[in-house]
């Protein structure tokens, strides 16, 4: 027993009933800051997991490192003060793996990308043991060499955004719209849904080409400004709009409206599902908008978790 207390091992399998819980939170109460208690048990502890929740609050990380049939090994490190949880966006931007798993459970990294894992877990009726399980194994994948967006230097990033993104925007729109329209037409009377996918397209299409205009117009060559500033090659000049935190607001805002939008349409098609009647014009439009939804979430996860924050910390550092 010596040897589990140097190790920090808590055989709960050796307790009490009674005595479990108890003898857990006084171990983890014992713990130093960065440091881990590995519970052994003969069933899952996830009602610990909830209750250690509910009485410590959220300075715990929570890993399985066995998961029966005979043992559940589980290890509980509490976190270093002043180390709040990530949100997903910041997550997803430190290893773009684990938005796979944010896509995996329906989970918005993008526009809903402030939201920590067990907040946006609780909206979702999710159980955050599974997603933070799962979470843990994407980093065990093999990386699969995604581009360094996080390295890149901010007018850089926005160049990219704007020819590969916004390019994309621009020559996909005009297909999805016409299809929406075409599909709501022809399907429409067997499926009232159809009108309702055709207004939220055009309500995409509308949102997205004017905000596209007011990046590439004024929020990202101000960025740019920012940049040269910081490294010395141009002054800054004040801005009309003040603070470049004023933009950012407007174009999450934008964000935030065109996510719910594709989010709706999701639900209404119940996750691209073809009805028995689909032609090949109905097939073509679901897998359209699949595709933009698709795209459209690392776009507005390098503006909404990478380029913004970024462009936000080099303004501070001037002022």
């Amino acid at each position: 027993m010596q040897s589990d207390l140097e190790e920090n091992i808590l055989n709960v399998t050796l307790l009490e009933p009674k005595q479990k819980h108890p003898t857990i939170f006084v171990r983890f109460d014992e713990l130093a800051q960065g440091k881990t208690l590995t519970i052994h048990n003969d069933h899952d502890p996830k009602p610990l997991y909830y209750q250690l929740l509910g009485q410590r609050g959220n300075i715990f990380n929570w890993e399985y490192t066995e998961q029966g049939p005979a043992w559940w090994i589980v290890r509980i490190t509490k976190r270093i003060t002043g180390e709040n949880d990530e949100t997903l966006g910041e997550i997803a931007a430190r290893d773009l793996r684990k938005a796979q798993v944010f896509k995996k459970y329906g989970l918005d990294f993008c526009c809903g990308g402030k939201k920590t894992v067990k907040e946006a877990c609780k909206e979702k009726g999710l159980e955050v043991t599974m997603v933070e399980q799962d979470l843990q194994q994407s980093a065990k994948i093999p990386a699969f060499r995604p581009l360094p967006y996080s390295d890149w230097s901010l007018d850089f990033l926005a160049d990219y955004i704007v020819n590969t993104h916004h390019s994309y925007v621009r020559k996909s729109l005009p297909d999805i719209t016409a299809y929406a329209q075409k599909v709501m037409k022809v399907h429409g009377n067997n499926h009232q849904e159809l009108l309702r996918i055709n207004q939220l397209v055009q309500d995409v299409n509308a949102e997205l080409s004017s905000h596209m205009i007011k990046e590439e117009n004024v929020l990202f060559p101000y960025i740019k400004e920012l940049v040269a500033a910081k490294n010395y090659t141009t002054p800054l000049h004040a801005a009309h709009f003040g603070t470049v935190q004023n933009p950012i607001n407007m174009m999450e805002m934008e964000h935030e409206i065109v996510g719910n939008n594709l989010a709706e349409i999701r639900v209404l098609t119940n996750d691209y599902l073809l009805p028995e009647d689909a032609c090949a014009s109905y097939s073509l439009l679901y897998r359209l908008l699949d595709e933009f939804e698709d795209d459209l979430h690392l776009h507005i996860h390098l503006e909404n978790n990478i380029l913004f924050p970024k462009a936000l910390g080099i303004e501070k550092q001037l002022n």
